[in-house]
C-alpha cells in the first residue's frame, strides 16, 4: 500500500509517502508570511498548498495515480471520538464554516480529499483535536457556564499508545496509560482502555510550556483581566505564546534554557525545577482518574529529547509505574498507520456526522 501523508501547519505544509508502514519520502514546504497574507482566510490557502504539494511529488517523479489513498491532518471539527474517518462532504463543510475554530489544519481533510478524488482512491483523517473522549465529571469545573474540553495532542497520544502497547504484547485498549506530552504545548492525559478519559492542556490547565501559562490562579486572572494592563487580544497572545518559561527567562528554546542550567544559571534552573515539579504533580493526579492502576507512563514531544528533565520526570513517578520515553511526535507515521489499519481491515473507518 502507498500512502500520502499531508500535514498543514501554520508556516509549513509537510508531506510523506509511506509504502506500508515504511516512509520512503518526507518534505516539508515552508510558507513565509508574505506568502501567505494575500489569503483572508486559512480556507483560502488550499489551492496554493495543493499546487506546491504536487509540484513536489512532480520534481521527485512521483506518479500521483500510484497511491492507494491519501490522508491528511485532521483539523478542527466537531467533537469526535477518536479513530479513522472517511472525508465526506459534512466534514469539509463544517471545517470551511470554522465549527471549532480557524487552524491551518482544516485544510488536511480538504487536500486529501481533492487529491484522493482526483485519482479515485478513498481519503481519511486521523485522530484529529477535536477528539473528545472524556468521561462526564471530567467536564465539570465548578462554574456552569464553563465545561472542560478536550483540546489535547489526540494524534501523538493515541500513536505513541499504540506503540507502547504493541511492545508490551497487546493492543491500545488492553492498557491504561498516562501520556504526558511535552512540546511547545503541554498536554498530560489519562487513557484507559483505548479512551482519553481526562486530561490538560497548556492554554487552560496542566503545567506552563516554553511558551504557555498552563492552568492559572482564578482571582488573580480576573484582576489582571480588569487591570488596564492588556487589551484582551494581548492577553490571549500572551497565555498562548508569550508565557510560561519565555515569559520568566526570555527564550523558548530549551537547547539555550538547558545551557543557562548547565552553565549555572540560577534563574534557569529554578523555572526547569518548577517545570518538572508541575508536570510530576500533574502525572499523579491523573493516575486518580484511573483509580491507580496505571500500566505505563510515556513521555513524548520535543520536551522529551532532554535528558535531564526526562530523568527527572522519571524519578519521580518510577513509584505509580515504568516510564516509556518516545521522544518528538509520530505524526506523518500516526496519520500512514491510521488509514493502513482501515485498509488492512485492521479497524473499521468511522464515518463523520
Amino acid at each position: 500500500m502507498r500512502v500520502l501523508v499531508i500535514n498543514p501547519g501554520g508556516t509549513s505544509t509537510k508531506i510523506s509517502i509511506f509504502e506500508d508502514k515504511t516512509e520512503i519520502l518526507k518534505k516539508s514546504i515552508t510558507h513565509t508570511r508574505e506568502e501567505l497574507k494575500s489569503f483572508k482566510k486559512v480556507f483560502d490557502e488550499g489551492p496554493y498548498r495543493k499546487k506546491l504539494i504536487l509540484d513536489i511529488l512532480k520534481q521527485e517523479n512521483i506518479d500521483i495515480k500510484s497511491f492507494d489513498t491519501v490522508v491528511g491532518r485532521g483539523g478542527l471539527m466537531k467533537p469526535i471520538e477518536g479513530g479513522t474517518y472517511k472525508v465526506n462532504d459534512q466534514m469539509i463543510e463544517d471545517l470551511k464554516n470554522e465549527v471549532s475554530g480557524e487552524h491551518a489544519s482544516n485544510l488536511g481533510a480538504v487536500l486529501a480529499k481533492e487529491i484522493g478524488d482526483e485519482i479515485n482512491v478513498e481519503s481519511f483523517v486521523v485522530d484529529p483535536v477535536s477528539v473528545d473522549e472524556f468521561q462526564p465529571v471530567s467536564r465539570f469545573t465548578g462554574i456552569s457556564d464553563i465545561e472542560k474540553a478536550s483540546w489535547l495532542h489526540a494524534l501523538n497520544h493515541k500513536a505513541v499508545s499504540r506503540k507502547v502497547a504493541e511492545s508490551m504484547g497487546g493492543k491500545y485498549e488492553d492498557y491504561n496509560f498516562i501520556v504526558a506530552h511535552l512540546g511547545s504545548g503541554i498536554s498530560i492525559v489519562a487513557h484507559k482502555n483505548g479512551k482519553m478519559i481526562d486530561g490538560s492542556g497548556g492554554r487552560s490547565d496542566g503545567p506552563f510550556s516554553p511558551e504557555r501559562c498552563g492552568g492559572l490562579l482564578a482571582y488573580p486572572l480576573i484582576e489582571l483581566c480588569y487591570s488596564g494592563k492588556y487589551t484582551r487580544e494581548e492577553l490571549v497572545t500572551k497565555v498562548s505564546s508569550a508565557a510560561g518559561m519565555y515569559d520568566y527567562l526570555g527564550t523558548k528554546d530549551m537547547i539555550e534554557i538547558q545551557n543557562r542550567v548547565d552553565n549555572g544559571d540560577k534563574e534557569a534552573k529554578l523555572v526547569v525545577d518548577a517545570f518538572i515539579y508541575q508536570t510530576t504533580k500533574e502525572i499523579w493526579m491523573y493516575a486518580a482518574s484511573l483509580e491507580g492502576k496505571v500500566d505505563k507512563i510515556i513521555l513524548t514531544g520535543g520536551i522529551a529529547y532532554s535528558e535531564n528533565i526526562v530523568h527527572k520526570i522519571s524519578e519521580n513517578v518510577s513509584k505509580l509505574a515504568n516510564v516509556a520515553v518516545i521522544p518528538g511526535e509520530m505524526e506523518m507515521e500516526a496519520l500512514a498507520l491510521g488509514a493502513l489499519r482501515v485498509l488492512s481491515g485492521e479497524e473499521k473507518v468511522k464515518v463523520y456526522r
